[in-house]
């Protein structure tokens, strides 16, 4: 039940993400006991890089505490989207953080809204908007693939967030949303094969006093025709952006500075036919200063995200 609200201490079943370093997470779910391949009950010890953790041992800890393993340690620290993103099951490929900030910043997603997803794929994005949509609102999700919605339905049980969400196992391409969801909606994400064939249905989704749009597609082919259907939609403020997340490497260099001051004295003496036989002593300085700079490789394409905005003399 971590994920609902601010707590001090770890309780049974709770999830945790034990941090190692910023590239070794790994998310628990706090029980004493698992079961082993033959079936049988043993004592839960989650094995890391840096020795073994008895999982038991961490009921009763503080969140944000150091706990210890085998060989080293590791801290226990409470859930966020943005860390369980990070640590997640992958059943689909997901979206990450640089993408998922500025869909909820352009859907304008806040407390109270109504906001419909499809697919739900692995629920990285579906934490964010519950997070988002809380403590008012409602997400529904929708996914083709009816295993992965028994799976989504689990994890929002376990994180304590199934009251804010509604899983629906529905091909929204062929059928549409619910038809209960009609001019219900304030946000609508897509990330699907052919979006463009579900912005009709978006449309009627849409509540009547207007609302955003945003899809997700890897190929600019597929952004084009969305692009198309949202303006056959009267959809206005069209755009597709891609967002690259890029880090500045800062080192502390050392430059050479002139002195300038000594150069105009030298240019004056030697007009003069005086000699000075200080010249390298006093013309250069070493300075050391902190610099940035771009890094070579820069990170890939992941995907191009798509707005549009519903008027309310267009909405349905």
């Amino acid at each position: 039940m971590s994920f609902l609200e601010q707590k001090d201490f770890i309780e049974e079943n709770d999830t945790v993400i034990l941090y190692l370093s910023p590239s070794s997470m790994h998310a628990i779910n706090v029980r004493e006991m698992m079961k082993n391949k033959k079936g049988e009950l043993i004592e839960y010890i989650f094995q890391t890089s840096f020795g073994a953790l008895k999982v038991k041992s961490l009921i009763g800890v503080r969140y944000g505490n150091k706990v210890e393993l085998s060989r080293g340690h590791a801290y226990a620290l409470q859930p966020t989207p943005e860390l369980w993103t990070n640590t997640l099951p992958h059943r689909t490929q997901i979206i990450y953080t640089p993408d998922i900030s500025m869909i909820l910043f352009q859907l304008d997603v806040k407390p109270g809204n109504i906001v419909i997803e499809s697919g739900t794929g692995s629920g990285s994005l579906s934490h964010h908007f519950l997070r988002g949509v809380k403590p008012n609102g409602h997400l529904f999700t929708f996914d083709f693939h009816e295993a992965r919605v028994e799976q989504a339905k689990v994890e929002f049980t376990n994180h304590g967030v199934s009251n804010f969400v509604t899983v629906t196992h529905r091909d929204v391409i062929k059928d549409g949303f619910t038809e209960e969801l009609n001019g219900k909606a304030d946000a609508i994400f897509l990330d699907l094969p052919a979006p463009d064939k579900a912005v009709s249905h978006a449309f009627k989704a849409l509540k009547s006093s207007g609302g955003r749009f945003c899809s997700f597609s890897p190929c600019i082919e597929q952004t084009q025709k969305v692009c198309e259907e949202l303006q056959k939609h009267g959809f206005t403020e069209i755009q597709s952006m891609e967002i690259l997340q890029s880090e500045e490497i800062v080192k502390m260099r050392s430059v050479q500075i002139m002195d300038l001051d000594f150069v105009r004295t030298k240019k004056i003496l030697t007009t003069c036919d005086i000699e000075l036989n200080d010249n390298k002593k006093h013309s250069k300085e070493v300075q050391k200063i902190i610099t940035s700079s771009a890094p070579q490789i820069l990170p890939g394409h992941t995907g191009y995200l798509t707005f549009g905005t519903l008027s309310p003399i267009f909405a349905r």
